[in-house]
């Protein structure tokens, strides 16, 4: 079992003051630094794109978990990992023809592939997909806006892939993305979670530092 990361999503930051509010997670412990990358076809939001994604790089020594909400990503993959990226995620929804060939592009720049799904979609859509990845990402809100409340449905997903991992030996991240709070993370970790993507829970915080804790099975 790998340990337990936190990932806040940049999603849910003051955009106007983004520098401190990274520098803000980072120092409080956070493991992952969360991008969302949307282009309102995919889902129905525009949030930031590649030379966003190259100031982040400067100013943050933590992983860029980039995941791309976006239509053919296969287009976008090199332009994300000559910014900065550490992992790419891309959405099974939006590659299902060239998927695996997706993911070829993004083991070949020498970073993590993740591979996500939205709420309504099986976990059998990906399996043939799984062994080639680094991560699994388990939607547990409709992807686009942050703040939603979390699916508690979506979790079996979680337990299915972490399931098949196990039974396949493979050392895989298991990431859960929306409405994460102390509560959800518990149910997410006892699902074989050991991502947590969280934004509005942290970034609304008073204590930045304490809601990430919160957030870590030890401080329970």
């Amino acid at each position: 079992m790998k340990e337990i990361l936190i990932a806040p999503s940049i999603l849910s930051a003051d955009f106007v003051n983004l520098q401190s509010e990274i520098q803000k997670v980072e120092k409080a412990g956070a493991d992952w630094l969360h991008v969302d990358v949307m282009d309102g076809r995919f889902v129905p939001n525009i949030t930031i794109g590649v030379p966003v994604v190259q100031s982040i790089r400067k100013i943050t020594k933590m992983p860029l978990d980039v995941h791309l909400m976006i239509v053919e990503p296969i287009n976008f993959i090199n332009a994300f990992a000559d910014a900065g990226s550490d992992i790419i995620t891309v959405h099974v929804e939006a590659c299902i023809d060239n998927a695996r060939k997706t993911i070829d592009l993004i083991k070949q720049r020498n970073i993590k592939a993740g591979i996500s799904i939205k709420p309504n979609t099986p976990v059998k859509d990906i399996k043939h997909l799984v062994e080639q990845v680094d991560l699994v990402q388990i939607m547990t809100v409709e992807p686009g806006f942050g703040g939603q409340e979390f699916m508690g449905h979506c979790l079996e997903k979680a337990r299915e892939v972490r399931d098949f991992a196990q039974k396949q030996g493979l050392n895989l991240y298991i990431e859960t993305d929306g409405g994460i709070n102390p509560e959800t993370a518990k149910q997410s970790i006892d699902a074989g979670v050991n991502v947590l993507v969280a934004g509005s829970y942290v970034y609304k915080a008073p204590d930045t530092q304490e809601a990430i804790n919160s957030l870590r099975p030890i401080a329970r």
